[in-house]
């Protein structure tokens, strides 16, 4: 039996334009030409001898044998790339302490720290789930080395805005479609503990359109929050990242809803030369955030 040896880069702009939802959006992404990435994409079902994708309107999607192929492309790809940077970065030790918005949680623990420890074991890795003004009094404190954190407008040393965010109103996934808030009486708020950039952003908006609002729920962490959100007990305003389960966003101008600004994350870092270990590691974490982040929002360059 003759072995077939997919074509990396082939495979990488297949998994790309699955997960972005277009292959012109990865071929901007990894830095090709649309064509260029047809192109290998034709040659990735010559390799595999079936098809990979198939029109739905106006678009492209998985076939069966497309969908089997990208849970398959994933972990390849994700191998070859741990593979790279510990043959590249063999001798990284040392200790980092980093510190993430729970929005982030889960996305970041498991595609980026699991993989970084294990592509470099002599590495210490100190991580920490904490809201954005323990991040920053952390990094701020040097208790941490990097931290990635919504901007709030605190005047931090050595940070670096990586990408801006859309804020959303969400609500309970099971209300029916045509539901709105009812003018006469005030919007229910399911909000975090203050002080909570989203609750203040939420309240000026309303108090900006001449809306009244009351708290109906207060939570110190997301979990309670999305299970408050998810059980019709108020609506809220996050970001599309990480939304909690139960609950869907809303269309502001559909909902009678002011308009929502687009947030800043940063990346902060406790001074401004950190040691080679944790500039690796502040490497791969903006690279993981531009591709999983979703559409809509803002990666810097």
């Amino acid at each position: 039996m003759r072995i077939t040896n997919l074509d990396m880069d082939a495979l990488r702009s297949f998994v790309s334009g699955m997960e972005l939802g277009s292959f012109a959006r990865a071929a901007d992404r990894l830095g090709r030409s649309t064509s260029a990435i047809s192109a290998q994409l034709k040659k990735l079902e010559e390799q595999v001898g079936v098809p990979l994708v198939r029109r739905s309107g106006r678009g492209l999607v998985p076939t069966a044998s497309g969908e089997q192929l990208l849970s398959y492309g994933r972990r390849i790809l994700d191998l070859n790339d741990e593979a790279v940077g510990a043959v590249k970065d063999v001798d990284l030790d040392g200790w980092v302490r980093l510190g993430l918005q729970e929005d982030f949680g889960d996305a970041l623990l498991p595609q980026v720290l699991g993989r970084f420890a294990r592509a470099h074991p002599k590495v210490s890795i100190e991580g920490r789930i904490a809201r954005n003004s323990e991040l920053i009094e952390k990094v701020m404190s040097g208790d941490l080395d990097l931290a990635i954190a919504w901007d709030g407008g605190e005047a931090v040393p050595f940070a670096r805005r990586i990408a801006e965010v859309p804020l959303c109103w969400l609500r309970a996934a099971d209300l029916d479609a045509d539901w709105r808030p009812d003018r006469d009486a005030p919007v229910a708020l399911a909000a975090l503990d203050a002080p909570c950039l989203f609750r203040t952003i939420a309240c000026d908006r309303l108090d900006g359109q001449g809306r009244s609002w009351r708290l109906s729920f207060v939570s110190p962490g997301l979990a309670g929050l999305g299970a408050a959100v998810s059980a019709g007990l108020g609506i809220s305003v996050r970001t599309p990242v990480g939304l909690p389960k139960g609950t869907r966003t809303l269309d502001h101008a559909a909902h009678d809803l002011p308009e929502l600004p687009f947030l800043g994350l940063m990346l902060h870092r406790g001074r401004k030369t950190l040691n080679p270990t944790a500039e690796h590691l502040a490497s791969v974490l903006c690279e993981t955030l531009a591709d999983i982040l979703p559409d809509g929002c803002r990666v810097a360059a």
